[in-house]
């Protein structure tokens, strides 16, 4: 069966660049992502749209539209891109997505997933998170309270819309679960097996961008740091060994690449494409 991937932008937005790559020097990281005179990066919100039969399903939400606008003031969203532009670009509107995987539920990638009214936006779809991911979000460390936002989640709950996934799960059975647990508990990086052999990993935010391959590239977001740079070793040799694709939610520049070992033994983003190739 055919399977079609298809990029849903959300927006842009920007974070501090200190933040987006921790102990990591700035001479080095804004190479790469040059920050603005406040020392701000400006960030993609990229999900990612899956059709394979009657199934349409989209990996993340965006930011969304509930909040305040003092709320948005602090990210600078910018962009004309949104999740409805983006989906009626590609033939289709909310109520076509029969399922929603929540990569985790940080404001920024679960925003999209409930209208104002507090009703889900997606009438149709069944919302897949991890068991352990919600319990943390409905009761946060003091670390993460501020991207916890509960009328970006809660309402699902009360629709009976939710779907607790495990690692080893697969949705439509061609996207495994595969789960990460530094940046946030259970956070899910979905790989997605296609008919063709090709393999791809949406990278949420273990890789937000391909300047994040490096294993001590690591946000300050993250409440495990010692525990990604783990993660992501392991999960760079696997790429490597088995040729996935790494698909980058915030990468403002680049949609997708390899990862390859370097001349200097450093895992490195290599062959960068546009994720419509695969189709």
């Amino acid at each position: 069966m055919d399977v079609k991937l298809t990029t849903i932008h959300t927006g842009n937005f920007k974070l501090d660049g200190g933040a987006m790559f921790g102990v990591v020097p700035k001479v080095l990281w804004n190479k790469m992502n040059p920050s603005d005179e406040n020392n701000l990066c400006n960030w993609a919100m990229r999900c990612l749209l899956v059709e394979v039969g009657s199934r349409k399903i989209l990996i993340d939400t965006g930011i969304g539209d509930k909040q305040s606008d003092k709320f948005f003031s602090h990210y600078y969203l910018n962009g004309d891109q949104s999740l409805d532009r983006s989906l009626s670009q590609a033939g289709l509107n909310k109520d076509d997505i029969t399922d929603v995987i929540l990569t985790h539920l940080h404001f920024d990638h679960v925003g999209g997933a409930v209208h104002k009214e507090s009703t889900p936006a997606f009438k149709n779809a069944l919302y897949h998170v991890t068991e352990i991911q919600w319990n943390h979000a409905l009761n946060p460390n003091p670390r993460e309270k501020a991207s916890f936002l509960k009328e970006n989640f809660e309402p699902l709950q009360n629709a009976g819309v939710l779907r607790f996934v495990k690692p080893g799960d697969k949705i439509a059975d061609f996207i495994e679960i595969l789960t990460c647990n530094g940046h946030t508990l259970e956070m899910i990086t979905p790989l997605i097996h296609l008919p063709s052999g090709e393999k791809v990993l949406y990278g949420a935010d273990l890789y937000p961008s391909h300047s994040h391959i490096k294993s001590n590239f690591v946000m300050a977001y993250d409440i495990q740091p010692l525990v990604t740079m783990i993660e992501k070793e392991a999960m760079n040799q696997r790429a490597v060994k088995e040729n996935w694709w790494i698909y980058y939610e915030h990468d403002l520049a680049h949609e997708m690449s390899k990862i390859a070992l370097n001349e200097k033994n450093q895992f490195e983003a290599v062959n960068f494409a546009s994720i419509e190739m695969l189709n």
